[in-house]
């Protein structure tokens, strides 16, 4: 749909390209959402038309303002926010301005496959499951920590993006809030779990998944979730070892829609169901009670080792074997109430001191016996030693005299020639390089600068663009680097970097032929920029190409940008 067939009410910087999605119906008047391009900036922009302006739209100019602030990937950038004089075409073609005002929001335009088409086949993964949810609540958390319910997170507006990553478009959405958010995240996990149209079934999956989906749309008093930020924390623990527990839909002939579910029993290792009713969430396993800290005994000095003695009563401890009403045998288990668990003693009891008198008296007779024994097996160790070591030295030292035998020693014999180090490698020659920028939007990041990077003169080097809002390229893609082709396949050891750029995190991969992704290229090292770093190799790689790629930038005068002054790859020795 072009521009000529509806009322728009932008500047003229961007020009509509396509309506997407019907016209939105809110209780402040009608949002329509264009995909446009920037004119100055020659970019895709996905851009929203509140109408009418005034204060009916206030409250969104404000939200979307708030929003952007904010810098994470997964929920679209607020370029532009503002009100507009209200346009529609005239007999021309051309826009008339015929009064009144519209209130526009511009976002960033995210490219990708959207939940709901995604979903359309089945169910997704756990794996996957886990890291969409988990990527989207944790962006939804920031959001809240800044005061702004987002709202709009629908199956259509949730986009998985190329490179692994996803993104929430129309941000924020007219009205929100924080409940709303933690619910539709809770009904996007369920969607997740059980797919839609004809690929879907009902939600199944791993336990937890299927218990945190449940607790994020429940209204029930305690049962549902505090906060996204607790969502995301959920999500990203990782699922324990062994077979995993799942919740499946209610068996076949089950009329009233009860689930049913089937925990281990504890006594005899089998697995007893337990109805559970419908809506009801399952059983949380009980949290074990947190143990007391020990409390420093009486008289003790602050971070001294050392106490009064008179500051400190006797320790009182029970026998072993002494029958208790619950206890007729005298057994001494862990949990009962007199067992010692490190962190108190036993209760008094009235042999207590008895036994204290017989291991004394025990220890007096160890220690008259023991203690000339021990002597004497000292000076019995002492002559031996000295009748090994140091009378052997002394023959040694007869014999070499005599001639008999030589010397020792450490320097190589005559004629031998002294062991050589391990000769580090060479420096590898550079025969061509190229920016390798697979999610850029076609324009050029610096590339006449590339052959600066290995030109020898650290004075001189390639730079990226410089991007606003934040050190992930403004959000707008995950990377960029240098592709270094070294003409033929060779033994590589490592490279070294010279940049200005410290701190920016950096990855160096490699492969035997060019990629159009980096995952196309092995990764042979990673860290952060210095103003000198090596990167060794844990073992020799052997390959044509090596790609420097930056995964971050830096902080700078006039945005977020990184530099490579100088690149040396070096071979295997």
């Amino acid at each position: 749909m072009s521009m000529a067939s509806t009322t728009t009410g932008l500047p003229d910087r961007y020009r509509p390209l396509d309506q997407i999605g019907p016209d939105e119906v809110t209780p402040t008047g009608i949002i329509q959402s264009w995909r446009a391009k920037d004119r100055v900036l020659n970019r895709d922009v996905a851009i929203r038309v509140h109408i009418p302006a005034g204060p009916a739209a206030h409250t969104w100019i404000t939200r979307a303002l708030t929003a952007g602030g904010l810098a994470t990937p997964a929920l679209a950038m607020v370029y532009d926010a503002s009100e507009g004089s209200l346009g529609q075409p005239g007999d021309d073609g051309t826009e008339e301005r015929v009064g009144g005002h519209a209130a526009y929001v511009v976002n960033e335009w995210i490219d990708g496959e959207t939940l709901a088409d995604r979903l359309r086949s089945g169910p997704m993964p756990e794996r996957e499951v886990r890291l969409v949810l988990r990527r989207l609540a944790e962006g939804v958390a920031e959001a809240h920590r800044v005061g702004l319910a987002v709202g709009g997170l629908s199956l259509e507006n949730v986009v998985l993006r190329p490179n692994g990553l996803v993104g929430l478009r129309a941000v924020p959405a007219a009205a929100g809030t924080v409940d709303g958010d933690i619910a539709a995240l809770g009904a996007l996990l369920e969607a997740c779990l059980s797919g839609v149209g004809p690929g879907a079934r009902p939600m199944s999956g791993p336990s937890d998944l299927v218990a945190l989906a449940r607790r994020a749309r429940s209204t029930e008093p305690g049962q549902g979730l505090s906060s996204v930020a607790a969502m995301a924390a959920l999500l990203a623990e990782r699922p324990r070892t062994g077979p995993t527990q799942s919740i499946t839909p209610s068996r076949p002939g089950d009329g009233d829609g009860g689930r049913w579910r089937r925990p281990r029993d504890r006594r005899g290792g089998s697995e007893a169901p337990v109805r559970l009713e419908p809506g009801a969430l399952p059983p949380v396993p009980p949290v074990p009670p947190v143990r007391p800290v020990p409390q420093p005994l009486p008289g003790a000095a602050p971070g001294g080792d050392t106490i009064s003695v008179g500051t400190v009563g006797p320790v009182a401890r029970s026998a072993p074997g002494i029958p208790r009403e619950d206890n007729p045998f005298g057994v001494l288990h862990a949990d009962d109430p007199g067992a010692d668990d490190g962190y108190g003693a036993y209760p008094a009891d009235p042999y207590a001191a008895e036994d204290d008198d017989a291991d004394a008296a025990r220890r007096h007779r160890l220690f008259v016996v023991g203690l000339p024994l021990l002597a004497v097996a000292v000076v019995i160790a002492i002559a031996w030693w000295f009748g090994s070591s140091v009378l052997s030295v002394a023959d040694s030292v007869d014999e070499s005299i005599d001639g008999s035998t030589p010397p020792p020693s450490s320097a190589p014999a005559a004629g031998e020639a002294a062991p050589e180090s391990v000769a580090p490698g060479a420096v590898a020659a550079i025969e061509a390089a190229e920016v390798f920028d697979p999610f850029g939007d076609g324009e050029p990041e610096n590339d006449g600068d590339v052959p600066l990077s290995y030109d020898g003169d650290p004075a001189t080097g390639w730079s990226t663009l410089t991007y606003r809002g934040s050190p992930a390229f403004g959000n707008l893609k995950p990377g960029v680097g240098v592709l270094y082709d070294l003409g033929s396949v060779q033994q590589l050891a490592g490279v070294s970097l010279d940049s200005p750029s410290t701190g920016a995190p950096v990855e160096v991969r490699t492969s035997d032929s060019t990629g159009a992704a980096p995952e196309d290229f092995a990764l042979a090292a990673d860290g952060t920029l210095d103003e000198s770093t090596d990167l060794p190799f844990e073992e020799p790689v052997t390959a044509r190409y090596v790609l420097v790629w930056l995964t971050g930038l830096v902080d700078g005068p006039d945005g977020f940008s990184a530099q490579l002054d100088e690149v040396e790859v070096r071979t295997a020795g």
